[in-house]
């Protein structure tokens, strides 16, 4: 096994060969040889080492009672929220995977969110804050105006015919009506499905007609910096090609934006029938009742939603905002995120709300609305404590503002932490986010299918601010994690392998697919029986700290060698003329496969490209070692993003193998495809790849 030194600048230490155990393969690694010991000291049977500067007790002892004793710990974590009637079971896992919390309990989702808050006597404080610079207005929503709404809305759908189990699927932008929607619908008992605002009709219908909603609530339109996108147009146009057709649909109408047609006998006027409307009562659901259906991205052709049960899922959430994020009451939270994605619903709506917090939503771009630094004037504009985001985030700051002459204008005292997810954070992004920021900037690692993080510095649990280099935090309480051969024994420490969760899975993770339980089983259970597969690729150090490397997919076979591209990519970005970067695996004849790189030059950078892309050779040479047989790289002006961050390295290599690529509809900018398909063939690849489209 082979485990770098450096991938920042520091170039004194070279990579020293480490032996893997079983299969001989040369695996590229993270940690730095001097941020650990001895391994031949290690007790494989218990990772979370004593005595060192990571340790900490609190965490420790929550975590093994999380494992150890989950009926009294869950027991005490589920009394975080309200029960209407408290749960025969903590936990029924006879039938795993399916397995089911507080069973027997019944709670109300809205109830949590909003009305106990109101009980309690905090009708005015704020719960919302939206600041769209696309409109530039800023709009605050309390929680007693929060209850009225959402109480009123789910009166009129409830005159509309939906009752508890019935679907709504909401298409709207992050504007406080979205989430007045999803409350509106668990208000009943219902369950929602949020499709991303701006998804084209093609993926809008495949999800109607899967989800079968009776209602369809939508926005008029959606704003991005330069355009308005008519959303009732991509309605009309789905809802017409659907072989499922909703009952009604409920328009809210941004008249400050665009007012759109309505269509008589299908669409109604969301504030007529919300006017109309007498307030409606909370209905309680059993913990496993469904709260959501949300469908993974790329999934088009055969809907892959995920099922969310309501109890352990707003247990684990609330309590998720002081374990993980050390958010406290009067608190201002922010998730610079869309309410189409996972993070939407637990950290913009559900998470900040059952815990009583401010929610910032903003509506705007991080680098152009109209400019770098408006992630700084948000922090001191609306006083936030913390902040998550995607490491994508900090980049396109980074590339349009590196000296942060916009963001100084700034105050950020009020920040104490701001965390990333969603995918690899690089080493020097992570270095130039904490010195602009002046706070912690802590990774952790999560998915869809779970719903709130697998691994995580938790900052309510005394874990260090300041984690190993690289790393994604330690297990999550209620995650049993560990990391598999290709065999399914168990690797070593610092052996990279299959990431997986020993069963059962902690109170909040998805219960199903829906309409789908022998797909649920296949995908995710089946490849390594009694463990959830995540299909992450990494390795834990002996400190029990999780290093996510890549997707296991991501992983580059050069020779027999497997190296991670995430690991490639931070010796890359250590070049201090480039500002992002994409790495892939491609065919070549000897060794299987070779990286390609693809990066983004600094603005203003005096390098050409082609020097820029010798000195990455001698870096990864240097760095990595010849193992690598890195020589592939160019400069593109753009990278294949998706809206919630992630860089589509798939269709990257896919195109460089001559293969059709179809642009996915969460790509931010599909543009870019044509500029990467000439520079792939200029370096011998997609030579006779179709148009991406």
């Amino acid at each position: 096994m082979f485990s770098p030194s450096h991938v920042n600048g520091d170039r004194t230490n070279k990579i020293a060969p480490m032996n893997d155990g079983a299969k001989g393969n040369g695996v590229l690694l993270y940690p730095r040889r001097d941020d650990i010991r001895d391994l031949r000291d290690l007790n494989d049977e218990d990772l979370i080492v004593k005595h060192n500067r990571f340790y900490s007790a609190t965490y420790e002892e929550t975590f093994h009672r999380s494992i150890d004793d989950p009926e009294t710990f869950w027991g005490e974590v589920a009394e975080e929220v309200s029960w209407t009637k408290r749960w025969d079971r903590v936990i029924d896992d006879t039938n795993q995977p399916f397995t089911k919390w507080f069973v027997g309990g019944e709670l109300n989702a809205c109830y949590n969110a909003v009305d106990r808050h109101v009980e309690a006597g905090h009708k005015d404080k704020v719960a919302l804050i939206h600041a769209s610079p696309v409109t530039n207005t800023t709009r605050r929503v309390t929680y007693g105006e929060l209850q009225d709404q959402a109480s009123r809305l789910a009166g009129a759908l409830a005159a509309l015919g939906v009752t508890k189990g019935d679907r709504v699927l909401i298409y709207m932008p992050l504007i406080p009506e979205t989430i007045i929607a999803m409350l509106a619908t668990v208000r009943l008992g219902a369950i929602h499905s949020v499709v991303f605002g701006g998804f084209a009709a093609r993926e809008l219908r495949t999800r109607i007609e899967h989800a079968e909603p009776r209602v369809i609530i939508a926005a008029s339109c959606g704003v991005e910096p330069h355009k308005v996108v008519r959303y009732k147009d991509i309605v009309n146009e789905a809802v017409a090609a659907s072989k499922v057709k909703p009952d009604h649909c409920i328009i809210f109408q941004r008249r400050n934006v665009f007012e759109a047609e309505l269509t008589p006998g299908l669409d109604l006027d969301w504030s007529d029938v919300v006017a109309k409307a007498a307030p409606h009562p909370c209905v309680p659901v059993e913990a496993n009742w469904p709260l959501y259906i949300l469908y993974t991205s790329g999934t088009t052709d055969q809907p892959k939603g995920i099922l969310r049960p309501t109890g352990g899922h707003l247990a684990t959430l609330c309590w998720t905002m002081k374990t993980i994020y050390g958010m406290k009451s009067g608190d201002v939270w922010w998730t610079a995120s869309d309410m189409g994605w996972v993070v939407g619903h637990s950290y913009i709506c559900y998470g900040p709300l059952l815990a009583g917090l401010t929610s910032v939503m903003y509506e705007g771009k991080p680098d152009r609305t109209p400019d770098a630094g408006q992630y700084f004037r948000i922090i001191q504009e609306h006083q936030v404590n913390a902040m998550f985001t995607a490491p994508t985030t900090m980049r396109l700051i980074r590339r349009a503002d590196p000296m942060v002459k916009l963001g100084r204008k700034y105050s950020t005292k009020s920040l104490k932490n701001v965390f990333v997810a969603g995918e690899h954070c690089d080493q020097e992004t992570l270095q130039w986010a904490e010195s602009v920021f002046k706070v912690p900037i802590l990774n952790h690692w999560w998915q869809t299918e779970t719903g709130h993080a697998i691994t995580a510095s938790c900052v309510g649990l005394n874990h260090s601010t300041k984690p190993p280099k690289y790393s994604a935090g330690m297990p999550f309480p209620g995650y049993d994690v560990r990391v598999l051969r290709a065999d399914g024994e168990e690797a070593s420490p610092q052996e990279l392998g299959r990431i997986v969760v020993k069963l059962p899975m902690p109170p909040g993770t998805m219960c199903t697919l829906y309409k789908a339980d022998e797909r649920f089983k296949s995908v995710y259970f089946s490849k390594y029986p009694g463990f959830y597969d995540t299909m992450d690729a990494g390795f834990r150090d002996e400190y029990g700290y999780v290093y996510v490397t890549a997707r296991d997919d991501d992983v580059i076979n050069v020779s027999g060698h497997r190296l991670s591209t995430s690991a490639l990519e931070d010796v890359v970005m250590a070049h201090p003329d480039v500002i992002d970067c994409a790495v892939v695996g491609v065919p070549e004849p000897t060794r299987g496969e070779v990286p390609l790189c693809l990066f983004i030059m600094r603005q203003g950078s005096q390098k050409k490209a082609s020097e820029i892309s010798r000195e990455l050779v001698s870096m990864i040479r240097e760095l990595i070692g010849p193992i690598a047989a890195f020589k592939l790289s160019a400069a593109v002006r753009g990278l294949p993003r998706t809206r919630s961050g992630k860089t589509a390295r798939k269709s990257i290599a896919d195109l460089a193998r001559n293969k059709f690529v179809k642009i996915p509809g969460t790509i931010e900018d599909p543009t870019v495809y044509r500029e990467i398909k000439m520079v792939l063939q200029k370096l011998g690849y997609a030579k006779t790849a179709p148009d991406p489209e």
